[in-house]
């Protein structure tokens, strides 16, 4: 049996004890140092942790990612801090001999994204990017049936996400809702993951056309509503919808319609498979990932948790993990393409 790998967590906001709790589950891996410039958080998140892994005490608690960085104990490193400071701190990580993690998105911009891929190849680390929903059993079950072309040619795939955040959601970090920090509103913060998965199903794009609009908040630099058509390079096409002014908060959806079969997954559950062959979805849903589309406080951990153990099986075999930082940069690719679209009124070729 290989040796635990130890974590260490910088950023100790929302979405950090999901991480937590992955890991404090996972015999391979073990959280060792936890950092945030309020150290109350990180005093909290470190206490969390050794409420439920008692064995294996305490983390260290830092103020300074640098500091955390240079502990020769931390083996890999989850970057869960504002959006626009992934790449940067990640590049540092990487420099420091560290295998990294960060949250979606990767970064706000391409050129931050790339260096931080760059970086991580010179330095011979693992680089992997959240996207827990690829690890669904229904998104494997469906990925599995596109490969083996039991939907036959594919020719709509459409990302919806319904959700609603209240204005209190944004006020509540002076970096929410900010181009610098954020990167964007509703589409690359709620809804990346199922833009991901759309392009997870139907490769890559050839051409989006959007809009973008705030309807519902206030003191926010960035959209709550974005739609875009998208052109496959298949030749399939499609659309696109982030929403965080849908009051009280509805569905995630994904659809994939082909010539011989199509399929709808709702809240990370499949609520149509219908193929030509009579075949049945027979695998276990997930459990749902949120409740209500309402609050990303009300995440549960278990695509995180099943996410972390292939990033670890990556580390420890030296194989790539399934989600890349290539992944992570397809995916803010589209969403920067979106926000091009809207911004400039004329459709965007994706490279």
């Amino acid at each position: 049996m290989n040796t635990p790998l130890r974590f260490g967590i910088i950023g100790c906001g929302v979405i950090s004890p999901t991480h937590a709790r992955s890991l404090a589950e996972l015999p391979s891996a073990e959280l060792v140092a936890v950092c945030d410039v309020v150290e109350e958080k990180a005093r909290n998140l470190a206490a969390f942790y050794a409420g439920m892994r008692l064995e294996a005490g305490r983390p260290q608690v830092f103020r300074e990612y640098t500091d955390l960085l240079a502990q020769p104990n931390v083996d890999i490193v989850i970057i869960c801090t504002p959006s626009g400071m992934h790449a940067q701190m990640g590049i540092v990580a990487a420099k420091s001999g560290k295998n990294v993690i960060v949250e979606k998105p990767i970064d706000v911009n391409l050129k931050a994204a790339q260096a931080l891929i760059d970086a991580c190849h010179e330095a011979h680390v693992t680089l992997s990017v959240i996207s827990q929903h690829r690890f669904d059993p229904p998104i494997q079950a469906l990925r599995a049936a596109v490969d083996e072309g039991k939907l036959g040619q594919l020719n709509f795939g459409s990302a919806h996400t319904k959700w609603y955040r209240a204005q209190e959601y944004y006020d509540s970090g002076g970096w929410r809702g900010t181009w610098e920090l954020d990167g964007g509103g509703a589409l690359i913060n709620q809804s990346i993951h199922y833009v991901d998965l759309l392009r997870y199903m139907m490769g890559p794009v050839e051409e989006i056309s959007a809009y973008t609009a705030m309807r519902a908040h206030q003191r926010i630099e960035v959209e709550d509503i974005a739609v875009a058509a998208v052109k496959f390079k298949s030749g399939a096409v499609g659309f696109i919808e982030g929403n965080t002014a849908a009051y009280p908060g509805f569905v995630a959806r994904l659809d994939i319609y082909g010539s011989d079969g199509s399929v709808i997954i709702e809240n990370d559950r499949v609520s149509a498979w219908e193929l030509r062959t009579g075949e049945k979805y027979t695998q276990q849903d997930a459990p749902t990932s949120f409740i209500g589309g309402t609050s990303s406080q009300n995440i549960w951990h278990y695509a995180h948790r099943s996410q972390l153990a292939d990033i670890i099986d990556a580390v420890q075999n030296i194989r790539r993990p399934l989600v890349t930082g290539e992944d992570g940069y397809r995916a803010l690719q589209l969403v920067l393409a979106v926000y091009e679209s809207a911004r400039e009124h004329h459709a965007v070729q994706v490279q």
